[in-house]
């Protein structure tokens, strides 16, 4: 995990000082071919600079910085259309045009609503046709206008494709994350349900005792309590999952045993072979229904990830102890080198949805590679909660 973290925070380091770069190289000719005509060919320059910081500033000021670059520009070509035009071998900054162009695909990618992105795209498109008809000679005008054009296509239909697959990875993940709420809905169902009926079964069991011991009904008051505060404490876990009313069957709790039993299965359908340590500590008494429901549904989808991403792996281990307040539960699986990129490239809805069902309990999820190049998926839920 913190190879991975530390392989995306260097990544992103390196891309943003390759850009700082490229934007520094494209000024430094626009400033050349600036100097060699005449002084109202320092605007391209100017603008250019300010495709610069805005470049440097979309992430914070997406739509702003692309409508101030806009305006900019498009003053410049008014300007520069009056003065008379620049000359045929520049009609717009390199920079200039090159962060407009980038803003752009940005802009069509992120910027909500979709409306607002396409009103943005579109002035791009103007402001890179009047700069072709007002920065050069009648003659070059409409080849460098078509060449805009040309430009301007393709990155409205990169910004376009790339808002279209980050649309459709929120929707898969919406369903997947909505899909586990729902079995998260039942299961509290059941888990009330259990704890009602004993306090039904308690209630009149006291009842009748009362008659005969008056004595015995105090503890039975005692248990009724307990098993209400039981029911309220599994209420409040998942207080904020909602469920339709539809007639989805009902799965019955599984305990440490369904555990074992989802090791011996995994072990006798193929190659890879599991070994399952429980620490000291951790049993059924000592931990509520929703908790096992939980590492059972961690623990199936990272043994199906392993037979699925991950079919030659020579070792799984399966870890689950009590450390420090937290119930750890850590699966590890060998990941050579071509199946691991698979896994980190497959989708990763699976992880969505056990994390989901992980965090409606206060836990944490961890996926990734381990210092000794390893996979594994670490499931930390509060003690708190046992």
């Amino acid at each position: 995990m913190g190879d991975t973290n530390r392989l995306v925070y260097w990544g992103r380091r390196l891309g943003r000082i390759a850009l700082i770069g490229w934007m520094g190289l494209l000024l430094i000719g626009d400033l050349g071919m600036a100097l060699a005509q005449r002084p109202v060919a320092l605007l391209p320059f100017v603008c250019g600079v300010a495709g610069f910081v805005a470049v440097l500033t979309r992430a914070r000021w997406r739509m702003q910085s692309l409508a101030a670059l806009l305006g900019l520009s498009l003053l410049s070509s008014i300007l520069i259309g009056a003065l008379g035009p620049v000359g045929s071998e520049q009609y717009i900054g390199m920079a200039e045009g090159w962060a407009i162009l980038f803003l752009t695909v940005g802009a069509l990618r992120w910027v909500e609503p979709i409306g607002r992105a396409v009103l943005l795209a579109l002035g791009s498109m103007i402001v890179l046709v009047v700069a072709s008809g007002t920065r050069s000679e009648e003659v070059a005008a409409l080849a460098i206008g078509l060449l805009s054009l040309m430009a301007w296509s393709f990155a409205a239909g990169t910004g376009a494709y790339l808002r279209f697959q980050r649309d459709r990875r929120e929707q898969a993940t919406h369903a997947v994350r909505r899909a586990e709420r729902l079995e998260l809905a039942r299961e509290l169902h059941d888990l009330v349900a259990h704890h009602i009926t004993g306090i039904v079964v308690q209630a009149q069991a006291a009842r009748t005792v009362a008659e005969q011991k008056p004595e015995a009904v105090v503890p039975a008051l005692d248990a009724i309590a307990t098993a209400g505060a039981d029911a309220l404490t599994s209420m409040r876990r998942l207080v904020s999952v909602l469920r339709a009313q539809d007639d989805a069957s009902r799965t019955p709790g599984v305990a440490l045993a369904d555990l074992r039993l989802l090791v011996e299965r995994f072990n006798t359908g193929g190659r890879t072979k599991a070994v399952f340590e429980v620490g000291r500590g951790v049993s059924e008494t000592v931990l509520p229904q929703e908790t096992w429901t939980t590492l059972h549904r961690v623990l199936q989808e990272s043994l199906t990830n392993v037979r699925r991403h991950a079919p030659h792996a020579g070792w799984v281990e399966i870890d689950l102890r009590l450390v420090q307040g937290w119930l750890w539960m850590r699966v590890r699986n060998e990941s050579p080198p071509g199946e691991a990129r698979t896994l980190r490239l497959g989708g990763g809805f699976g992880l969505v949805g056990m994390g989901e069902r992980v965090e409606a309990l206060g836990g944490r999820l961890f996926a990734g590679r381990a210092p000794d190049g390893a996979w594994e998926v670490i499931a930390q839920l509060p003690a708190a909660a046992a």
